[in-house]
């Protein structure tokens, strides 16, 4: 009874939304199938746009591989040091990413730094870099996004909107439910559900506003570098208002402040600074 996910005001019913796909005695995530499908998307966007702007298609499938296999390593790390109470009393299960527990943070982070590192040892320069793999990035995280759809997580509080989703108790992480959802929690066909905001559904309709706009800009950029700091404003707005709704924030250890939040509010700053600084010397050199 727990694979239900209702949108009631949409009149939309799912009865049998599973986890996992069986084969043998093998069971697969969609958590993972789903991500793996939107970075082979991400990566494939990439490289088409290596080869409309003349550059080698080979080295960036190697900063595309590289930054993929190490941004999931640091989204499971981000994670886990934000979360580490779940994972102190069993520290094994910092191994087992089916149940889900990356931070997409921690891997745009992680996979920006691998980005940078290996654009340097190919001395490629790493503004071109930044603003050819970007569109990528928004690619994969808009597939991404219904991985947490699949888990029942990435969820935010309780809401009787239009696009309010109705998902079984059982199906959820009690730590995630709070006493809002639980006073508003209502008993169908002897299932209990909460009723929650699709923060999924919201950050994957941003993701296609910030795909969007980066198509729109990718040929009328003033700077080298300055597509990737459009994606990191457009994404950090959105992520800041999205992640204020979610009840699974990762929170600054000994206080109550959404560690995602202060990046997505950090980020979007020193972006805008960089991006005002830019066009103001280039307009000064256009008037010498």
């Amino acid at each position: 009874m727990d694979e239900q996910i209702n949108f009631p005001h949409l009149g939309i019913y799912l009865d049998h939304v599973g986890k996992s796909i069986k084969i043998g005695n093998f069971s697969i995530a969609y958590y993972g199938i789903v991500i793996a499908i939107g970075m082979l998307l991400g990566i494939a966007s990439i490289l088409r746009r290596a080869d409309k702007t003349g550059q080698k298609s080979d080295d960036y499938l190697d900063i595309s591989i590289w930054s993929m296999v190490i941004g999931i390593i640091g989204a499971r790390i981000y994670y886990v040091v934000f979360a580490w109470k779940l994972y102190k009393d069993n520290p094994l299960d910092i191994f087992n990413i089916r149940e889900g527990g990356l931070a997409i943070y921690g891997g745009i982070i992680f996979g920006v730094l691998t980005a940078f590192i290996v654009s340097r040892i190919k001395k490629m320069n790493f503004a071109t870099v930044a603003d050819t793999c970007i569109i990528g990035l928004p690619i994969g995280q808009i597939l991404g996004r219904w991985g947490n759809f699949f888990n029942r997580e990435a969820f935010g509080r309780y809401t009787d909107s239009l696009f309010a989703m109705q998902l079984p108790v059982s199906a959820v992480r009690q730590n995630e439910i709070t006493k809002e959802m639980w006073a508003h929690a209502r008993v169908i066909d002897q299932v209990r559900y909460i009723q929650v905001t699709p923060t999924f559904l919201y950050e994957g309709l941003w993701n296609c506003g910030v795909l969007a706009l980066l198509f729109l800009m990718r040929n009328r950029t003033k700077f080298k570098g300055e597509l990737f700091l459009i994606y990191v404003i457009g994404y950090g707005c959105g992520r800041f208002w999205i992640e204020s709704l979610r009840t699974d924030q990762l929170l600054i250890a000994g206080t109550s402040i959404p560690v995602s939040m202060v990046v997505s509010a950090a980020a979007v700053v020193v972006a805008c600074a960089i991006l005002i600084i830019k066009h103001k010397n280039i307009a000064k050199s256009k008037a010498l």
